[in-house]
């Protein structure tokens, strides 16, 4: 049995995550469908508890609180999710990731090294610009406001094949949620590929699990067998610990 306030308080800190972190009162109520009145009530309780702030225009904002909550939960997530990344591994041989986005930047919040000589690494806590990174593609791909986040972040140039304007962001996103998984071809760091899967609560993306190692290595994989074989893998996360149903 689901406890309304709980549902509608919950649905408005989705709301301004989805919006960045920030948004007016009109951007929330068009999100959740709750009258303004039932918003305001929520944001006033919100506020006091520090789960939210008001900024000096009036706009809310995710608040400090949220982050010994959210440290928590991704250091619990980032565990549970080893097995599932060690299958990975094993399935193709290189370094596996797990990434979320908090704000406009993805966050490595687990990792599985390879186990050979020559392997990648993403620091376990890393902050990256998501326009360079298959994780960060599939991120977006199910972003509701990508463009936005690509206007405020901007699309530095990282190497030679990096992405740079949001209209071809938006055609690579488009192209990534058509397939079901990204590539980062060496848009990061020269000479590395990574392919990346969603993991999903059932309703939205909440994560990404890559692999990611050597170009020549990765170019050899058959890539849309590896996607299936990660797709497989992350659904299975996704339901055991989202209890999504895998599609």
């Amino acid at each position: 049995m689901s406890v309304q306030s709980v549902e509608r308080a919950l649905d408005v800190l989705e709301a301004l995550a989805d919006h960045g972190g920030e948004a007016g009162l009109s951007e929330i109520a068009a999100r959740t469908g709750l009258p303004y009145g039932t918003i305001h009530r929520l944001l006033q309780t919100l506020l006091l508890r520090g789960y939210v702030r008001q900024e000096s225009d009036r706009r809310y904002a995710l608040g400090g609180a949220l982050v010994r909550v959210g440290g928590a939960a991704e250091r619990l997530v980032g565990s549970w999710a080893e097995p599932y990344l060690t299958k990975m591994v094993e399935l193709s041989g290189e370094t596996a990731n797990m990434a979320v986005l908090e704000g406009d930047f993805v966050v490595y919040v687990a990792q599985v090294p390879s186990p050979r000589r020559l392997r990648m690494f993403a620091e376990v806590g890393r902050r990256v610009l998501p326009h360079s990174t298959a994780v960060g593609k599939v991120l977006l791909a199910d972003h509701p406001n990508a463009a936005a986040v690509f206007e405020r972040t901007g699309l530095p140039r990282r190497t030679e094949q990096t992405i740079t304007t949001v209209g071809a962001m938006m055609t690579e996103l488009s192209a990534v949620a058509a397939r079901g998984y990204a590539m980062d071809l060496g848009e990061e760091e020269s000479g590395v590929h990574c392919l990346a899967v969603p993991v999903a609560d059932g309703a939205r993306v909440v994560a990404a699990m890559s692999v990611s190692g050597p170009a020549e290595r990765i170019s050899a994989l058959d890539r849309d067998e590896l996607a299936r074989g990660l797709r497989k893998i992350a659904d299975d996360f996704g339901a055991e610990v989202f209890g999504a149903r895998p599609g």
